[in-house]
């Protein structure tokens, strides 16, 4: 395994993180990963030198199924080996019914927020705490002041801002800078190769202030490992993949750009002899203007293990231009979705 710098912070992570957002989830009658399950994979992630593992308040079902499953698995092995990432945002239902205060980025949510992950997680701090929104709501001064008084009572080392507009992210910056507050050192916004331009002003914001990218669906839902295939209008794939299971792949993932885009990612997987998943990971490691450390979401773990070979492939930089370019048509114009 490979390792870096997670941002401008003083931590080293795996190039790659394991996201759990798939623990204890259910869809329909079945438990997409169970508690069995879970803790193989998490050995799994042991054995190929990951030590960076994501999850959320709000995964699984209950919520704080995905946080109970890694704390039963943290138990057993030395806290200080890992670095692990949490959320909060979101409305939790983990104790009933949510109430009133019980979603959101107030201080009330936040304080009883981080100590059920704790809990949970059988630890006394996190490594990384996300807030999973922007809260339109709620002052961003009000969060950034509760965020700001976890790092220094020490319950969470650093601070991470997912899914928002980059107006968003340079506001909450400047209010840190301007009021001497902890800021956010790590982002996770939706970013593969097939959704670049979407967001490349959110990129540039993280590239100018030396934020880390930790992005989600590295793989665009699996569209990237090469395992669909179109028959006119119809996404065939294999089945109980999340192509079956998931009603929005094909508005999420799904694109004219991204047919393209994978089939260049195919290409350059035959002549760097690896897999389309190992090709499209490693794109993502070797982006130059920000240390970006993708999050994978393997079901099992052979898929771990061909993700974590990722950081074996090669690629030139004549390869990744490729990759680039397979975005748009000849005429400049970007391939729609």
């Amino acid at each position: 395994m490979e390792y870096h710098s997670l941002g401008r912070t003083g931590t080293q992570v795996s190039k790659l993180c394991f996201g759990t957002w798939r623990f204890g989830k259910q869809s329909g009658d079945t438990v997409e990963t169970d508690r069995e399950e879970a803790h193989e994979l998490l050995d799994a992630c042991e054995e190929h030198g990951i030590n960076f593992i994501d999850t959320a308040n709000v995964y699984g079902n209950p919520n704080g199924t995905s946080e109970e499953y890694i704390g039963e698995w943290l138990d057993d092995r030395d806290r200080e080996d890992f670095v692990i990432a949490s959320k909060v945002y979101f409305p939790f239902d983990g104790w009933g019914e949510p109430g009133p205060n019980d979603s959101g980025l107030g201080r009330k949510h936040i304080r009883a927020q981080i100590e059920g992950t704790l809990d949970r997680l059988g630890t006394d701090y996190l490594d990384l705490y996300y807030i999973h929104r922007f809260d339109e709501e709620t002052p961003i001064e009000e969060t950034l002041d509760t965020l700001n008084t976890l790092v220094q009572k020490g319950k969470v080392n650093y601070l991470g801002a997912s899914t928002m507009a980059a107006w968003q992210l340079t506001k909450a910056l400047w209010k840190s800078e301007v009021e001497g507050l902890a800021r956010f050192d790590v982002t996770q916004p939706l970013f593969h190769a097939a959704y670049r331009d979407d967001v490349a002003e959110y990129l540039d914001v993280c590239a100018d202030q030396e934020l880390a990218v930790c992005p989600y669906s590295p793989l665009a839902g699996g569209f990237l490992t090469g395992k669909y295939e179109r028959e006119g209008e119809e996404v065939i794939g294999p089945e109980g993949a999340r192509g079956d299971l998931d009603e929005q792949f094909s508005e999420y993932y799904v694109s004219e750009r991204g047919w393209q885009v994978l089939e260049e990612i195919r290409t350059v997987a035959d002549e760097v002899e690896a897999t389309p998943a190992q090709v499209s990971l490693r794109w993502l490691m070797d982006q130059e203007a920000f240390s970006c450390t993708p999050i994978v979401g393997a079901r099992t773990t052979d898929q771990l293990t061909e993700n974590a070979g990722a950081v074996e492939v090669n690629l030139s930089n004549e390869q990744r231009e490729r990759i680039d370019e397979a975005r748009y048509e000849e005429g400049g114009r970007r391939f729609g979705h």
